[in-house]
């Protein structure tokens, strides 16, 4: 069990999987007034930074789950190294259809919602594991503006432009499922040539220490096309946001 291998390579450097930057992740810690004890279940947690940050830094406690094996050795690294690995666990498992036997005042998903087959399928499995009153964070992107054709939609690596919505109709959908939006922390550029970019001296280095492996073709097209497709289609067209919900 584990991530399509592509993945464990372009993204074997980055501490956060996703457009957040530390800045943005510690802002959305604070905007959710953490309390020190509060138990965070977090579903695709990949190398962990936002369990362990806010273990160091807001005192919560709580466990990620993630299918890549790479990304959950990290994870366990990285609490060892900021003195946390007391109060967060990582465990390597498929996180589709995982319910956590003691439930959390903060359920997350934050950038893998094909666990629940989508976002509504996502927010039902997370509400499984939460405390009565508690809240669900949902990591997803959206169209900054609409992809004008379906192959656009396509370079910015969604199937079709209806696997997204716009900012205001995402906001809607939460409500339409029965949730108030009770917070959001949105990415920005500087966040997404971050998570993009540095796919790409990542991708270099591994090409350079593996220049036989039977996976360095599709490794070097990848790097010879990426900086272009990203510049006129992911960094143009999609945004990405965490939003908190509560019940109504």
């Amino acid at each position: 069990m584990d991530i399509p291998r592509i993945f464990t390579i372009t993204e074997s450097a980055h501490r956060i999987h996703n457009p957040f930057t530390s800045d943005k992740l510690a802002c959305l810690g604070e905007a959710l007034r953490l309390e020190p004890g509060t138990r965070v279940l977090d579903l695709g947690s990949g190398s962990g930074e936002m369990l362990c940050t806010w273990a160091r830094d807001f005192g919560i406690t709580g466990t990620g789950v993630d299918m890549s094996r790479l990304f959950s050795e990290q994870a366990k690294i990285r609490a060892r190294e900021l003195g946390v690995a007391d109060r967060v666990e990582f465990i390597h498992d498929d996180a589709c259809g995982y319910v956590a036997e003691k439930k959390a005042g903060l359920a997350a998903c934050v950038g893998a919602t094909w666990i629940g087959g989508g976002v509504a399928g996502t927010i039902e499995l997370l509400s499984k594991s939460l405390l009565a009153g508690g809240m669900i964070l949902i990591g997803e992107p959206y169209w900054r503006r609409l992809p004008p054709t379906q192959d656009v939609a396509r370079k910015c690596h969604a199937d079709s432009a209806a696997d997204y919505l716009v900012l205001p109709q995402l906001l809607a959908s939460f409500g339409e499922l029965g949730y108030d939006v009770v917070e959001m922390v949105l990415a920005d550029q500087a966040g997404w040539d971050r998570y993009e970019a540095a796919k790409w001296l990542t991708m270099r280095r591994w090409l350079e220490a593996n220049p036989d492996d039977d996976f360095a073709e599709e490794v070097r097209a990848q790097l010879r096309s990426e900086p272009e497709r990203y510049a006129a289609f992911t960094r143009e067209y999609l945004g990405w946001g965490v939003f908190a919900l509560m019940a109504r």
